[in-house]
């Protein structure tokens, strides 16, 4: 029996640019995956918290969704650096095909950490300035 058979390269897209939302749970674990609905409720929750406190930064009124989009940027690194020889046994055993990595996903890579880094060094510098200034600078 062949099952469908998951690409690493598309799967660390998934969570490198949606992976807030948890599409890339749903991508290899389907729609049963814990970890995906809370992804995804964490965006209508923080919406719900940003609405309810319109007079708060959105850094802590939406913090949840921050974190959710964070540990997707997290999530895409772990599954991009994941050999190609355990990706296939663990999402793979009998999809009856291998999988072969290739620059589209160094690239891909090299993006996540730029952007994972960009995103963690702002959201820590307005935590401070909020927390010690009050937000003075911004």
């Amino acid at each position: 029996m062949c099952s469908r058979h998951k690409n690493k390269t598309v799967a660390t897209f998934l969570a490198t640019f949606l992976g807030g939302l948890g599409l890339h749970r749903v991508y290899l674990y389907g729609w049963q995956d814990k970890w995906a609905w809370l992804h995804f409720a964490s965006l209508p929750i923080s919406m719900f918290i940003v609405l309810m406190a319109p007079s708060q930064p959105w850094m802590f009124t939406g913090s949840l969704f921050v974190l959710s989009v964070l540990a997707g940027c997290i999530e895409s690194l772990a599954i991009g650096v994941t050999s190609d020889e355990a990706w296939d046994a663990r999402f793979n055993p009998n999809s009856g095909r291998q999988s072969m990595s290739d620059w589209p996903l160094a690239i891909l890579l090299v993006l996540t950490v730029g952007a994972g880094a960009t995103a963690l060094i702002a959201a820590m510098a307005r935590i401070s300035d909020l927390l010690l200034t009050g937000g003075a600078f911004g």
